[in-house]
């Protein structure tokens, strides 16, 4: 069993930034891939931003150039740095990490985008 454990959402104005971590309590080298998604009231769940044990990360068109992905392995911390922030990007934000074919799932962190 992986424990997936995030921080960071809270409310912000359209324009500003988060940051938004997730600790998890197995390597991250051992998984095959960890990313973010996220899902607003009423929406499917989406993928947000994803890196690959292949080295590359996926990013939705609609976060590219504001939203980045970065990973601390030696700390198992996947981080979501979020800027130029907008209202639609409102949203719980889910932490996943796909270890030996298994998926897991934070328990999400909620971000609200409003002036």
């Amino acid at each position: 069993q992986v424990q997936l454990v995030e921080s960071g959402g809270g409310l912000v104005q359209p324009g500003g930034s988060l940051r938004l971590s997730c600790a998890a309590s197995r390597s991250i080298y051992s998984a095959n891939a960890v990313g973010w998604y996220r899902q607003a009231p009423g929406s499917q769940r989406e993928s947000v931003a994803v890196f690959t044990k292949g080295g590359s990360t996926n990013y939705a068109d609609s976060v590219k150039g504001r939203l980045a992905l970065s990973i601390v392995f030696v700390a198992n911390t996947v981080y979501l740095r979020m800027n130029s922030l907008k209202p639609e990007d409102t949203a719980v934000y889910y932490c996943n990490a796909i270890y030996d074919s298994t998926n897991y799932w934070g328990q999400g962190t909620q971000v609200t985008v409003s002036s």
